[in-house]
């Protein structure tokens, strides 16, 4: 190995320890908490060599939080689905499977209420406006399906579904369900009863924003 690719393999495994420490006190202790020099004495380092890898704590955050989005957006290798309502509650699912493999990530990118919003860098982050573009495609889709009354708000659909599963996937982090109580089954039974509320016409009162104001964002 030459020295050059030597210095590199060293550089990429100090900034793993960054995020990786950052990551977890970010976690533990709240944004706001977590200063640098917290950071670096996690990992021995000092304050003025975080900064030769990282500008700021933000901009450790919106690595950590492409880096999550990369992951909750990785492509799943099985076989398309036939059943476009399949297909749209396989992509509010796996949200939910997202909070339980990567429970760290989820919190940090959607709990923490201090964090810095993704879209004052939407260079690095349009693949996430893609994806969400993708999304609400398919639910307009299976609209013009008729798998949902016509005139149904494609936006609606995605925030109701979207609130269905995110609930469930916080009281199970959050620690608000008994020890008997089936965290799983819940996600699946809430995502369950708000698709067949919207396939039945259930009356509306919520009104999505014309520019959701999401957290992350």
């Amino acid at each position: 190995m030459g020295v050059k690719e030597r210095q590199e393999r060293e550089r990429e495994a100090v900034s793993r320890a960054i995020l990786d420490a950052a990551r977890d006190l970010f976690v533990a202790e709240g944004y706001r908490h977590v200063s640098i020099r917290k950071i670096a004495e996690k990992i021995e380092y000092s304050p003025a060599a975080i900064y030769s890898y990282f500008a700021s704590k933000d901009d450790i955050f919106l690595a950590l939080a492409e880096e999550g989005f990369r992951i909750l957006f990785a492509c799943d290798e099985t076989a398309p689905r036939v059943d476009p309502i399949d297909e749209m509650r396989a992509g509010f699912w796996r949200l939910y499977e997202f909070s339980k493999e990567h429970p760290e990530y989820f919190a940090l990118m959607f709990l923490d209420r201090s964090v810095p919003r993704i879209s004052q860098d939407w260079q690095r982050f349009g693949f996430v406006r893609e994806m969400k573009n993708r999304m609400a495609a398919h639910i307009r889709s299976v609209i013009d399906a008729g798998y949902f009354p016509q005139g149904t708000d494609a936006d609606r659909v995605f925030r109701i579904l979207m609130a269905s599963i995110h609930g469930v996937a916080v009281m199970r982090l959050c620690e608000r369900l008994a020890p008997t109580e089936n965290a799983d089954a819940l996600a699946r039974d809430t995502l369950e009863a708000a698709i067949a509320g919207l396939r039945a016409g259930i009356p509306h009162t919520f009104h999505p924003a014309t520019c959701p104001n999401d957290r992350a964002e």
